[in-house]
């Protein structure tokens, strides 16, 4: 693969979680609009992300809950079986009109990316990262967990040493579930303290195979730049992962509503430039992230990154008006947005202090690596 390809599809387009919901946001058409507006997204790059069939969601999630997923999205109506069970028309994981066709689409893609990383090359998925998702009930916004997915679809096609990194704001509780104590994949998650789901402590190692690094509040370029380059990559290069899977989610930004970091979209990019030629195969997913601007600008930058494309200071007007046709009801943020969501892709830097416990919990991390936390 010569060039980096995304894959996306318009069904994520016009498809919500409902009104209120926290996904009631466009993300990846935004993504896809502003990359094809600045010319980035040429067609020989785009691949449309096809929906996996309902056998192949099964790698992983059981029969009888794919079935209810089906069987809901046909009736639009969860029973309160759904409910208990497979938590199917929750407030967090309601009932919609493609509750099943938009995750699978998400999942499709995943699967469909770790064919076409058999030989190498890069793909960025940003419909994926659906990282909760448990093998028989929804969770956290997340139907099914495409980033599992992803990496078996790898396993299958060849592929043993999987480093999986996780910068969003929660702790990818599912692929922990999928990967614990499997001595060819190591997970990497920094995530918010105390933030739901409360999972990936600083002591957890999923059986060796994690490193969890909860971060606290108000979390900055500057901290997340040592945490780049004092933990994830030395820990990642010295993994020697023949594919890297890098979810990341946006709401680590400090616009983000459900999250408490403080984040410019710099940081994000800045890691995806120091994981890139680590290993053979980079997938980038997508994650979390509930302010549109500020998911559709990182997003994209993401893909400029992956193409090595320089970020105009100001944007183009067709770039720009992608910007401003978006809306966010709902939401202070949406009432009066700062001119340079419109007018910009890169956020100020947001850098400051190292503050003493992010700098005690990596060291206490790298004591654990070399004291037998990992598996050898």
């Amino acid at each position: 693969m010569d060039k980096p390809r995304f894959i996306g599809a318009e069904i994520f387009r016009h498809s919500s979680y409902g009104r209120w919901h926290p996904l009631r946001v466009p993300r990846v058409s935004t993504v896809m609009d502003l990359s094809r507006a600045l010319g980035w997204l040429p067609s020989d790059q785009f691949i449309t992300a096809p929906r996996a069939k309902p056998k192949a969601l099964t790698v992983w999630h059981t029969p009888d809950y794919i079935d209810a997923l089906q069987r809901v999205e046909a009736s639009q109506i969860a029973t309160p079986q759904d409910t208990t069970r497979h938590d199917l028309g929750s407030v967090t994981n309601p009932v919609y009109p493609e509750i099943f066709r938009r995750p699978a689409t998400a999942a499709g893609g995943s699967l469909l990316a770790g064919e076409l990383l058999r030989d190498g090359g890069v793909i960025y998925n940003p419909p994926g990262g659906t990282h909760h998702g448990m093998p028989d009930r929804a969770n956290g916004f997340c139907y099914l967990n495409d980033p599992v997915l992803a990496m078996l679809s790898l396993r299958r096609n060849g592929v043993r040493r999987i480093v999986y990194i996780d910068i969003d704001a929660h702790h990818c509780d599912g692929v922990a579930v999928a990967f614990h104590g499997d001595p060819d994949c190591l997970m990497i998650s920094t995530h918010e303290e105390r933030l739901w789901p409360r999972t990936g402590p600083l002591e957890d190692t999923a059986g060796g195979s994690a490193i969890n690094l909860p971060v606290p509040r108000g979390l900055n370029d500057s901290e997340m730049a040592y945490i780049r380059d004092r933990l994830v990559v030395p820990q990642a290069a010295a993994f020697e992962p023949e594919a890297i899977v890098f979810l990341c989610g946006a709401d680590g930004v400090e616009e983000d509503p459900l999250a408490h970091l403080n984040l410019s979209n710099n940081a994000h990019w800045a890691v995806l430039r120091a994981l890139m030629g680590l290993a053979p195969r980079l997938l980038v997913l997508g994650g979390g992230g509930y302010n549109p601007w500020s998911v559709g600008r990182l997003w994209t930058g993401v893909w400029a990154t992956l193409n090595r494309q320089e970020i105009p200071q100001r944007l183009p007007a067709a770039a720009e008006a992608v910007l401003r046709g978006l809306t966010f009801e709902g939401n202070r943020r949406g009432k009066n947005p700062p001119e340079h969501w419109f007018t910009t892709l890169r956020d100020p830097p947001r850098d400051g202090p190292v503050r003493d416990e992010i700098r005690n919990r990596v060291r206490f991390l790298l004591r654990q690596r070399r004291g037998g936390g990992a598996i050898r």
